[in-house]
């Protein structure tokens, strides 16, 4: 076409080209540089795959990215968002800040992932979101100290884990490395003890609420607790120390044991790795039975999202085998998707077979529970570590707090 309407269109056009691209926001708490690298790997392919779309993939750490996702639900909201499967995800499908996404869970789909992990993302039978991974939780310890100190194997009973800690005390090493800092690290010692001492049954009640904390069985768990305390089995400093510094003690071989998640392993440094292992938390009560934690990761996509074709387009790119697969080799963490393989690593193997074999699984206690309850009682868990004596102050503020929140 000649003449001024002709160039005026060609203009237009010419403008258009690029910013016609559909625009897709993903919000991220994947910074570490293992999920940072196995995420912008999993975007780019996606891109190749669509070409008519361009992401805008967008990174935070974890404890900023805690702070800001109900700021994103409830203004400028992006896309896509990463989160927590179970309670934490539930919370926001209650204040209607969550996209239905049933429509992605078709037969096929059910028939991959199992009803578990489909369940973490329901709500009255609906889907919310999609969960991509899972993992153990234990201890992760150095084998070299543990002989060096005298013991033969990972404690395998609470007898077990006081006398290593002598051990391991006695040889000039912290016995368990910790950073309490984002508080969160506390959480897994109260939930572990809890679940091995009173059972799943009563830990899930407590989350929910429907226990006092100032129960005797709730007492008797910090009455452990406080035993490790009294040994002094806790790194020093450990409110200064995130749980990214925290494990420098053990590769610094200053510390020997440390209660965390599998996605520890990914940073282990190579001259160290071989020396590392993995065992379930020792066992108190049997008839506790069975129970292990097992926290699900899981992206949805927000109520207010501008771009929920492409959003749901993506959702339903991580349910697929193939991706989940890639992801979670990253990760060196389980994936939902039951038909996607695992990778060829001696502690992922032991994590899976130990959470197959559970009797019943919860996810975290800052998951499990109200969000403003679980701040609340993890800032009393890391007093409680700093000052034991302060146990009935720190139980009698959380019992207020659960009061007030559950109104019970």
């Amino acid at each position: 076409m000649r003449g001024p309407l002709g160039l005026v269109l060609a203009c237009v056009l010419a403008m258009a080209g690029p910013a016609s691209a559909r625009t897709l926001i993903i919000n991220a708490n994947t910074s570490d540089p293992a999920p940072r690298a196995a995420w912008e790997a999993v975007v780019a392919d996606f891109r190749r795959d669509n070409p008519g779309v361009e992401v805008k993939f967008n990174l935070y750490d974890h404890e900023s990215y805690k702070k800001s996702i109900r700021n994103w639900l409830t203004g400028a909201s992006p896309d896509v968002v990463f989160w927590f499967a179970g309670n934490r995800m539930r919370e926001f499908v209650g204040r209607n800040l969550l996209t239905d996404v049933s429509g992605l869970f078709d037969d096929e789909v059910r028939a991959s992932i199992s009803r578990a992990g489909i369940d973490l993302v329901s709500v009255e039978g609906r889907q919310y979101g999609v969960p991509y991974s899972y993992y153990q939780l234990g201890l992760y310890f150095r084998r070299d100290l543990l002989e060096r100190a005298g013991v033969k194997q990972a404690p395998a009973t609470w007898a077990d884990l006081i006398e290593t800690c002598r051990a391991l005390k006695a040889d000039g090493v912290e016995p368990f490395a910790i950073g309490s800092k984002d508080l969160w690290p506390t959480a897994a010692w109260f939930d572990y003890i809890n679940l091995r001492s009173n059972g799943h049954a009563f830990h899930m009640a407590l989350t929910r609420g429907e226990v006092p904390y100032t129960d005797t069985r709730v007492r008797a768990v910090f009455a452990k607790w406080g035993e490790l305390l009294e040994l002094g089995c806790f790194a020093k400093n450990h409110a200064s120390l995130s749980w990214q510094e925290s494990q420098a003690l053990l590769y610094q071989g200053r510390a020997a044991m440390m209660l965390i998640g599998n996605y520890i392993v990914a940073n282990f440094p190579s001259e160290v790795r071989e020396r590392m292992d993995f065992a379930p938390f020792p066992a108190m009560q049997h008839a506790a039975g069975k129970h292990e934690e097992a926290p699900t990761n899981s992206i949805h996509i927000p109520a207010a999202a501008r771009n929920k074709e492409d959003a749901r387009r993506f959702l339903a790119y991580v349910l697929r085998a193939d991706v989940q697969e890639r992801i979670n080799r990253a990760l060196l963490l389980l994936p939902l998707n039951q038909k996607a393989a695992i990778a060829d690593d001696r502690f992922l193997k032991k994590g899976q077979a130990l959470l197959s074999n559970a009797e019943a699984l919860s996810q975290f206690f800052d998951r499990d529970t109200n969000e403003e309850l679980a701040t609340i009682a993890m800032k009393g868990f890391q007093e409680f570590m700093i000052n034991p004596e302060r146990l009935d102050q720190v139980l009698e503020g959380i019992e207020r707090a659960r009061k007030r929140i559950y109104k019970n």
